[in-house]
């Protein structure tokens, strides 16, 4: 059989690896994004074939032209796109009449996403939902029928929202303290109501934001994430591959409520590099204003050395990360200071004897007194440093100043203390500078320091991997980093939100800085490593920030999971490792679950499921129209339907999801 044109074009553009999907299948929406920019390697691509020559370019003289829109209305009107595409879209969101996958656009007006799928009520004719195979695109594609029944269109609909963000059902509620784990009777809280228990929730993070807005909407001092980068190419557990348009989007839907948890004086910070800064800096600026736009933190998070210099010839090294910084309304923040690596010399000046009686001191040479103990100017000798910061009232530097060489107090030259500051003294009428002003508290510790700006460059980077006394390889990051956010914006027993929780560092140091915490994590790692790490902390774990906290262990936590509806059901699909485990799967789906509203279930169980093309389909694609067919809106169990029988809660779990809200018998 002769090649279609559509199928030669497939094969012509599957050349460029760019263009190609995990499955070596093309991409279409990238394809259309580089005739929008007018990709050289395309044009010459399509441009060098004479069947894409002809019909997508016009020849003015020796010149051709390329008809950028007509090839792009040809992808459009041939769905020239990978096996799925389609289906995905038919039920997905739209952003100015464009799928929100297909959009390249970058703007801050955002519908709602992640599974916020549903839209308003219609009394039109309605549509069902069924799957045919395509010959020509080698795969099931979506039909429709009409049908005299309501039918929910794509515009997003307040009922429909309301219902997916309502509070959700908890279970498996375990409290984590020195004596082991066990079921709490109750969730502690404080002459106010409020809960006081340490939270660790797994979940969506967006559905987990918005059931805990009746209890702590305005009570959140300090919120840290750090959210999935957008490389398309981290090997972090999350979905680390939107396009702008939707991880933007992703984005807005949890900062919206996160500001709602703030308190008027709470801060928040997030993490993230170049790959999103600047669209999220714009994004942030909407929600928070910008005049509430404190800083961006330039983070510091390798050396170059190695073999990573390898690739200095062809670009400028990434050695940084930035986080951005945001501010409710008004807040005070506690300075920071950073470590200085040599010894400042101008402070020369040592005085011997009782500082109590200056008049029985004498000033000496401060090398001569490092002389005589036999030590060096070395900040990195630990008996220097430890002389220097012990003795820092002690050592001081002159310099000229009026006040004082004016001053008839002081004509004869002798030490005195200076009268309107005893953080200075005054010797041989010069003004003299003490080095204990110098002396900082770095970490938790002293040390001569400098007031830090908006560059954290003095992290230990070295096996990070392993902080905490738990493997997680990547994403991590280090305890002196949330040591410096919590302590320079918190006090004790504040709450302090991590909502993209990893390995669970926000949580280690606040439990270690007697601060309350909340943690949220979907990722089925949060038990093997975020639950194991606090455990170890409440049993005195001593890396990261410990010894600069004098941490020895103690204090609790609760482990709380939003109860699991339609998020049972994907679970099982993904853990099917075949087409036949598939198919007796369907059977409880459709039965205990709650199913898209509009899929035709015995059109797919008597018809699609057996024909030898849809068997023939990858396993992952199979897995994806299950997924599809299911309802989003139904992931997790909402709060007030929690007791119906079908969702098989237990009278502990419910009891107690019901003194999470406060609600009365």
């Amino acid at each position: 059989m002769a090649q279609t044109y559509k199928e030669h074009l497939q094969s012509l553009l599957l050349k460029d690896d760019r263009v190609k999907d995990e499955q070596g299948e093309l991409k279409g929406n990238v394809v259309k994004e580089l005739a929008n920019k007018l990709d050289e390697n395309l044009i010459e691509t399509l441009l060098q074939d004479d069947k894409s020559r002809e019909k997508f370019f016009l020849k003015i003289k020796d010149v051709y032209v390329f008809k950028a829109n007509d090839f792009k209305f040809y992808l459009e009107q041939n769905s020239l796109d990978n096996s799925f595409t389609n289906y995905a879209n038919q039920i997905g969101l739209t952003l100015n009449g464009k799928f929100l996958k297909d959009n390249t656009d970058v703007v801050l007006d955002f519908p709602y996403k992640d599974c916020i799928l549903e839209g308003g009520q219609s009394t039109e004719e309605g549509l069902d939902t069924f799957y045919e195979y395509d010959d020509e695109k080698e795969d099931y594609t979506e039909k429709q029928s009409k049908r005299k029944e309501i039918f929910y269109n794509t515009i997003v609909a307040k009922d429909e929202i309301d219902r997916l963000l309502e509070p959700k059902a908890f279970e498996n509620i375990t409290k984590y303290d020195a004596n082991g784990d066990s079921k709490p009777s109750q969730f502690k809280r404080n002459k106010e109501g409020v809960i006081t228990d340490n939270l660790i929730i797994k979940g969506n993070n967006l559905l987990a934001l918005h059931s805990l807005k009746e209890e702590f909407k305005g009570r959140i001092k300090l919120i840290y994430i750090d959210p999935p980068y957008n490389t398309g190419s981290d090997s972090f557990a999350y979905n680390d591959n939107f396009n702008h348009s939707s991880w933007l989007t992703f984005m807005q839907n949890r900062l919206e409520i996160a500001k709602d948890l703030l308190c008027s004086d709470g801060l928040i910070f997030v993490h993230c590099d170049d790959n999103e800064h600047a669209y999220l800096k714009i994004l942030m600026d909407s929600i928070f204003k910008n005049e509430n736009f404190i800083n961006t933190i330039v983070m510091k998070t390798i050396n170059p050395n190695g073999i990573k210099t390898t690739h200095a010839t062809k670009t400028i090294l990434k050695v940084k990360e930035l986080i951005l910084s945001y501010k409710k309304n008004e807040i005070k923040l506690k300075p920071q200071y950073k470590s200085i690596d040599k010894y400042d010399k101008f402070y020369d000046l040592y005085i011997e004897g009782d500082l109590n009686d200056l008049n029985k001191c004498i000033v000496i040479k401060l090398k001569d007194k490092i002389k005589s103990l036999g030590l060096k100017f070395d900040l990195k000798d630990e008996k220097f440093k430890e002389f220097i910061i012990d003795n820092s009232e002690k050592i001081f530097q002159t310099k000229f100043d009026k006040r004082v060489q004016n001053d008839p107090k002081y004509s004869d030259g002798k030490l005195y203390r200076y009268e309107e500051n005893d953080g200075y003294y005054v010797y041989q009428k010069r003004f003299g500078l003490k080095l204990s002003k110098t002396i900082k508290e770095v970490f938790g510790t002293k040390e001569v320091g400098i007031l830090l700006g908006d560059v954290w460059d003095d992290f230990k980077l070295n096996n990070l991997y392993l902080e905490g006394d738990v493997s997680f390889s990547n994403a991590k990051k280090p305890e002196h980093l949330i040591y410096r956010l919590i302590d320079m914006c918190t006090n004790e027993n504040e709450i302090v939100l991590d909502y993209h929780l990893g390995s669970g560092t926000t949580a280690a140091v606040a439990q270690k800085m007697g601060r309350q915490y909340i943690g949220i994590e979907q990722m089925d790692y949060v038990e093997d490593v975020a639950i194991e790490r606090l455990k170890k902390v409440i049993n005195g774990e001593q890396g990261g920030v410990s010894k600069a906290v004098n941490w020895q262990g103690g204090g609790s936590f609760v482990y709380l999971e939003l109860a699991k509806n339609n998020q049972k059901a994907i679970e099982q699909i993904q853990n099917c490792n075949s087409y036949a485990e598939l198919i007796v799967l369907f059977d409880v789906l459709y039965t205990k679950y709650f199913m898209h509203y509009n899929v035709k279930i015995k059109a797919f169980k008597e018809v699609i499921s057996k024909e030898e093309n849809f068997i023939n389909l990858s396993l992952e694609r199979q897995k994806e129209i299950f997924c599809r067919m299911l309802d989003n809106n139904q992931l997790y169990v909402n709060r007030d339907e929690m007791e119906a029988s079908n969702y098989g809660l237990s009278k502990e779990d419910i009891a107690l999801t019901k003194d999470f809200y406060q609600i009365k018998e």
